[in-house]
């Protein structure tokens, strides 16, 4: 009977679990939730409407769940804990109900001032825990709703710097009150001014339920908005208002914080075989990675084209499929075959030519071809033998060699632009034949007399230049020539990569520290729009147009266009459509492994233009600083020749390079046809090699036989071995003037000739052997060696020693 009481206390609880859904009290409860909701709405707190009303019904809900937990397992909560509870009269459930009533009023009071709604604590009696007493009082959290734990961008920029200049007054303007130096775009007809940015700080925040952004923020970008294959400065195009974000490298966004971002850099991933994602790699454990290879360069791109031009990481896991290990094995023996291969050679494009034949004075006794002032040629192939590496034939052209060198012809002594100097004697790699040298030299104009310059610098930026030997080198360069300029001289500066911009406009070279600046910044990155570029820059060009000056755009570049017009057929047509502009072109090549030599050729042979390769700071200082004047400023153009071959003495005859500057007769005397520049105190040379009518030769061109061609030479020309017929146009005329000088037959012996004929003849030697010509019996490196010393005459600049050292270089790679 002593237990009684255990049984009425079992039965009064069976019972309670059958009462009603609402506890004791629950009106009450209610009104004090409500007049809590009121007053925080009086507040106005930011957090979203719906979360006082989740966290109020959140409550109500727990509190009845406790309610029925409670009630339904009373007679297990009251077995489980017999031994610890002592014998009450009061009803268990009546006392826990009573507790949650007191304790929920208690915490609606303490509510009114608790910051932290998020979170509700209510002291019951729960299930046990194990080793703790049933009658502790345990917290119970309210969850609120799910938030995504997604950090926010802000995008954080100085208002100064995206002030657009059509929102400062006209009063400020006259204050001298205008957007501040740096990279900035002007569009004339909407008068507005546009300052790039060159740094954007995005910082990671935790999670924030107030919204907030600059005057400049047209939204906040968040994680999930970001697509997982874009870059960071892709996605942020068009995102911010007031701000420029490009993929060129003047509109570069730098984000501070664990790593920068700069586009067109990242490599390509490959993991076990497989592209893969930037994520999906930085996502691999160490720990798991068995071995990583990097190529670069040719290599790369000779496995995955265009998409490995920023280089290519090769992973391999450690435990691997038999799939995964087949395209292991074959991924890893074409990276073997690159490796073994001259990374220079890969991706270097040449355009392939045939060595010009003997001609039959006979049938053919005219010969025509543009000058060419080009130098590109021999220190390219310098390049080439001094890195111990094969030349390649296409890379040597003749006549660009020999005119990489000044020879002592004498100034002009009328009013013509140039003064002509021929010279007639053996042809040192076949004895029995004969070679005519043809000289010009430029007119040197005094730089005080020199017209005012308007250069703009078109300089390509993409991700293929970022290479010590391409735009470091390309803006030491640069600096060379700004020294040489004066301040009457304006210079721009139009970069191009993904897209082209303005990253500077015409200004005078007096304020070289800003210019250099401007220089300084450039970045490499992206693909390469070259035909935008060139519309670009033209387009400064002609703006700022100087009548009676020296209008041109210097062209920096690799030549690897791969963005808009980008074949050289595409090429060719603009660039001859932009020389009737009267804009004169200056191209600049850099670079190796993936070095376009065609590309930049092409723009200089159409483009009234000419064309240097710049493989060192001795070069740039070559072709910027000492030969400034002739490098940029032209004295004449379409400057063409026409020799006229007498048969008397001319059996055959054939041009020493030119292959690319061939023109045909008819051509001589149409001023359409464009032909090349030559520059103040410029020198260029050409050279012929005869056949005379006395000699028969293993190289001369079998007879036709025509039957109406007059085959007897008449002698009334006496000694006349050959007429030069010169045509060409001052820069800023379109009609052409034309003089002509005689030839006279001579047969003299090479030891009487003069150094400078020596030193040509040696150095067009050297370029027939490189290109393994066909036409020459003697191939000797020592006897051309010893001809180049015999023709170094004083060589002040050292240029000629630089030549027979590299003839030495080349005699030890073929051994």
């Amino acid at each position: 009977m002593e237990n009684n009481h255990i049984d009425q206390q079992f039965n009064e609880a069976s019972k309670l679990s059958e009462e009603p859904t609402v506890f004791p009290g629950f009106e009450k409860v209610w009104g004090k939730i409500e007049e809590k909701l009121d007053h925080k709405e009086e507040k106005k707190r930011t957090i979203p409407i719906w979360f006082p009303y989740g966290v109020a019904a959140s409550l109500v809900i727990g509190l009845g769940a406790l309610y029925f937990l409670n009630t339904k397992d009373a007679s297990e909560s009251v077995q489980q804990s017999i031994a610890d509870i002592s014998t009450s009269k009061e009803s268990v459930a009546s006392t826990n109900i009573a507790q949650i009533d007191s304790i929920t009023k208690m915490n609606i009071q303490k509510d009114k001032n608790n910051a932290e709604p998020a979170v509700e604590k209510i002291a019951v009696h729960t299930d046990p825990v194990p080793g703790q007493p049933f009658d502790v009082a345990m917290p119970l959290p309210v969850p609120a709703p799910p938030i995504p734990s997604i950090p926010k961008i802000q995008v954080a920029a100085n208002e100064y710097y995206v002030q657009n200049a059509k929102n400062i007054e006209v009063s400020d303007r006259r204050k001298g009150v205008y957007p501040p130096d740096g990279y900035y775009t002007q569009n004339k007809n909407a008068g507005e001014y546009t300052q790039p940015i060159e740094e954007v700080v995005l910082t990671a925040m935790g999670v924030k339920r107030s919204k907030a952004s600059t005057a400049s923020a047209s939204s906040v970008i968040t994680s999930n908005s970001i697509a997982p294959q874009t870059s960071v400065v892709s996605t942020l195009q068009g995102r911010v208002a007031g701000i420029q974000i490009g993929s060129s490298t003047n509109n570069q966004v730098n984000i501070k914080g664990a790593a920068s971002v700069a586009p067109g850099k990242d490599p390509l991933y490959i993991v076990n075989g497989k592209i893969a994602d930037a994520d999906d790699f930085k996502a691999l454990e160490p720990s798991k990675i068995e071995n990583v290879a990097v190529l670069k360069d040719a290599a790369a791109t000779a496995l995955y084209g265009s998409k490995a031009a920023n280089g290519i990481i090769a992973v391999t896991t450690k435990k691997l499929s038999r799939r995964e290990r087949k395209r292991i094995e074959k991924l890893q023996e074409e990276i073997n075959k690159q490796k073994q291969i001259s990374p220079v050679a890969n991706d270097e494009s040449y355009d392939a030519f045939i060595e010009n034949p003997f001609e039959l004075t006979q049938s053919q006794p005219l010969s025509t071809f543009s000058i060419d002032v080009d130098n590109a040629s021999y220190s390219n192939v310098r390049r080439m033998i001094n890195n111990g590496e094969a030349v390649n034939k296409n890379a040597v052209r003749v006549e660009e060699m020999i005119n990489y060198f000044t020879y002592g012809y004498p100034q002009p002594k009328n009013a013509d632009p140039f003064s002509i100097n021929t010279e007639y004697n053996k042809a040192p790699w076949n004895p029995d034949h004969q070679l005519l040298k043809i000289g010009l030299q430029g007119k040197n104009i005094p730089m005080d007399r020199l017209p005012a310059s308007n250069l703009v610098f078109l300089i390509d930026v993409s991700g293929s230049m970022d290479e010590q030997n391409k735009l470091p080198l390309l803006k030491s360069s640069f600096k060379v020539l700004l020294n040489q300029l004066r301040p009457k001289d304006k210079v721009g500066i139009v970069v191009y990569a993904g897209s082209a911009g303005m990253v500077l406009p015409p200004t005078s070279a007096g304020e070289k520290d800003k210019i250099i600046q401007a220089l300084d910044r450039l970045q490499a990155g992206g693909s390469t729009a070259g035909g935008e570029g060139i519309e670009l820059a033209y387009k400064l060009a002609q703006e700022n147009f100087v009548k009676d000056g020296n209008n041109r755009v210097i062209i920096a570049t690799d030549g690897d266009f791969n963005v808009g017009e980008s074949s050289t057929a595409d090429l060719q047509t603009l660039i001859e459509e932009k020389r009737k502009s009267g804009v004169f072109l200056t191209c600049l090549g850099f670079g190796m492994g993936n070095y376009k030599d065609n590309t930049l050729e092409t723009l200089a042979d159409k483009g009234n233009g000419n064309y240097a390769y710049i493989d060192n700071m001795q070069e740039a200082n070559k072709f910027l600083g000492r030969e400034f004047e002739g490098s940029m400023y032209a004295i004449a153009k379409d400057v063409k020749i026409q020799i006229e071959f007498n048969p008397e003495f001319v059996k055959s005859y054939r041009l020493i390079g030119y292959e690319n500057r061939k023109l045909r007769n008819e051509d001589f005397v149409n001023d359409k046809i464009d032909a090349g520049e030559l520059g103040s105190g410029h020198t260029v040379t050409a050279l012929y090699e005869i056949i005379p009518a006395n000699v028969t030769s293993d190289f001369l061109p079998k007879e036709s036989g025509l039957k109406y061609t007059q085959t007897i030479s008449s002698k009334k020309f006496g000694e006349e071995l050959a007429t030069i017929k010169f045509r060409y146009k001052k820069p800023d005329e379109e009609k052409s003037q034309e003089i002509s000088q005689v030839v006279k037959n001579s047969d003299r012996n090479i030891s009487s000739a003069s150094p400078d004929f020596k030193f040509a003849s040696s150095v067009a030697w050297f370029g027939l052997v490189l290109r393994d010509s066909k036409l020459i019996k003697g191939k000797d490196l020592h006897a051309i060696e010893s001809l180049a010393k015999e023709g170094k005459s004083k060589d002040e600049e050292g240029y000629r020693s630089e030549f027979i050292r590299l003839i030495e270089i080349y005699k030890t790679i073929q051994k």
